[in-house]
């Protein structure tokens, strides 16, 4: 009988995540150029291995069971793991990462980020540049899983060794609503108890693991949440709830009157934000990310990562 280690490879891994993207075994067949019953038969033998059954097939369409959904997720992090062995043994070859990932946080300007994507490709080097959008705690967590390799806008500390931290400077936070929303007339400092009367708007936080980070919201208060900082100032511009944004990026809409900032029993928020990296005692730093990390070192580019939102 074969065993999990016989049957739990690369290839059954990706096989498992075509099933689940097609939505069916008939579906996953024809993408992988299989025959239905030829997939079948390589999910028995991982079931068999395993000693589990990965697929309900009790309803016309087989539904992954707990015990597949967490091989699924497992082997998810498995490949990402592999193609990162892959990576790190091009990298001694050549010097040059395949990839380079960064994790961008909503709060950091986009326009400064796609200027200097700009002139990192303009040589066209050998890397492949991969962006990726996160929120609070996701975008440390992106880099301390392995899904990154820099992480711009880190507001968390981290107990992690290979992580090394620099500041981008600090932001303030200040609390704005439209000037039509009931909390523009409120009394100042407007207490807690009357925020919480009103709809206030959060960024959703992209951690996979735990529950995530939320600020500035009261117990029982009803959240509209959003997915990014600027979805954040778009919905208080219209009204949708209140809520703290940051000033370098509220601060022309505040000047033109379209947001109010109104005072709040708690004190003015100010955030110190990271950008981060790993890197081991014993590893050698890519070129590229020490290409990305020489362009941080400037005061004028840290600065207008956090306050250039609306771009040139």
């Amino acid at each position: 009988m074969q065993t999990a280690r016989d049957v739990l490879t690369p290839d059954a891994l990706a096989m498992l995540q075509t099933i689940a993207k097609a939505g069916s075994f008939a579906a996953a067949a024809r993408v992988l150029g299989l025959v239905p019953s030829a997939l079948t038969y390589r999910v028995r033998q991982i079931e068999d291995a395993l000693d589990v059954l990965l697929y309900d097939r009790s309803s016309r369409q087989a539904r992954m069971t707990e015990a597949g959904a967490e091989l699924l997720s497992e082997g998810n992090r498995l490949l990402l793991e592999i193609d990162a062995v892959a990576n790190r043994v091009k990298r001694v070859a050549t010097g040059w990462e395949p990839q380079f990932t960064i994790a961008i946080d909503s709060i950091i300007a986009p326009a400064t980020v796609m200027e200097l994507c700009a002139s990192f490709l303009a040589p066209t080097p050998p890397t492949r540049l991969r962006l990726r959008d996160e929120a609070l705690s996701g975008t440390l967590e992106a880099l301390t899983s392995g899904q990154a390799d820099l992480a711009i806008g880190v507001a968390d500390s981290t107990t992690h060794t290979d992580v090394h931290t620099k500041p981008l400077g600090e932001v303030r936070f200040v609390y704005a609503v439209a000037p039509h929303h009931p909390l523009a007339q409120a009394n100042q400092p407007i207490k807690d108890s009357v925020i919480g009367q009103h709809r206030g708007v959060a960024v959703a936080d992209t951690v996979q693991r735990g529950g995530g980070m939320t600020f500035g919201l009261l117990g029982g208060q009803d959240v509209l949440t959003v997915a990014t900082m600027q979805a954040k100032l778009d919905a208080q511009l219209r009204g949708l709830g209140g809520g703290f944004l940051p000033e370098c990026l509220a601060g022309p809409y505040i000047q033109t009157g379209r947001l109010v900032v109104r005072q709040t029993e708690r004190p003015v928020r100010q955030v110190r934000v990271n950008y981060a990296w790993r890197q081991s005692p014993k590893s050698v730093l890519g070129l590229a990310l020490q290409w990305w990390l020489k362009q941080l070192e400037s005061p004028t580019t840290r600065a207008a990562l956090l306050t250039r939102h609306l771009g040139p």
